[in-house]
């Protein structure tokens, strides 16, 4: 929008919001990014209510990672289909490989961690309302892409997204396994039970770098 209408101030909506819950009152929490931040109250005025509140954020770019890059993991963890065990695995490893490319990109670590990451990959990761999801366990049951987006009837953003996130991942440098794996998976005829397998027998390695154990920081 900014680079077709250069006088345009623009603000992004996201945030853990299936449009069937919203449009029956069902209590529900999002965030509105601008770089303005007078252009991201005003929007937040508009939309308030009692049963629809609405946060303001300057990280225009976090915001649009987040949500464009929750489709993937959904894809995952409809695939994976095992139980709430592996399902909570995804998710939270999922988080880490957005925020890792997102900070990367330019985002604040913060918004990964807010409405339109965490929160928003938590629903699409949970609920039958995702198409992402859906498509996802379609394709672990043996459903080819095409198969399965046809099945679904809607658009399932996380194909279009998986393959500019792997892209994006090589640019950058970033490692995103759980990404990598779903690419495979839609585009090489990787099946479902080898590509769990790919992720769960990865090397060894601790849960984050950004800790230090005692002994190496003497």
């Amino acid at each position: 929008i900014e680079e077709e209408v250069p006088q345009a101030e623009v603000a992004v909506l996201s945030g853990p919001s299936h449009a069937e819950e919203v449009g029956k009152g069902i209590p529900t929490t999002i965030v509105v990014g601008s770089k303005k931040k007078e252009i991201a109250e005003k929007i937040q005025g508009i939309f308030m209510n009692p049963v629809f509140r609405v946060y303001t954020s300057p990280d225009v770019l976090g915001i649009e990672l987040g949500a464009a890059l929750k489709n993937v993991v959904a894809l995952a963890a409809g695939v994976a289909g095992y139980g709430d065990n592996t399902k909570a695995a995804l998710i939270t490893r999922g988080i880490t490989e957005i925020a890792r490319l997102g900070t990367a990109m330019g985002g604040r670590r913060e918004t990964f961690f807010g409405l339109s990451g965490i929160g928003d990959l938590i629903v699409t990761c949970a609920s039958m309302h995702s198409r992402n999801r859906r498509a996802g366990i379609l394709i672990g049951k043996g459903y080819t892409m095409e198969e399965a987006m046809n099945e679904v009837k809607m658009v399932v953003e996380g194909v279009y997204s998986a393959k500019a996130a792997y892209k994006l991942s090589q640019k950058y440098g970033v490692e995103m396994p759980i990404v990598s794996v779903v690419n495979r998976l839609l585009f090489e005829d990787l099946n479902a039970e080898e590509g769990m397998k790919m992720l769960l027998t990865r090397n060894r390695t601790s849960e984050s770098t950004r800790l230090a154990w005692d002994n190496e920081q003497a």
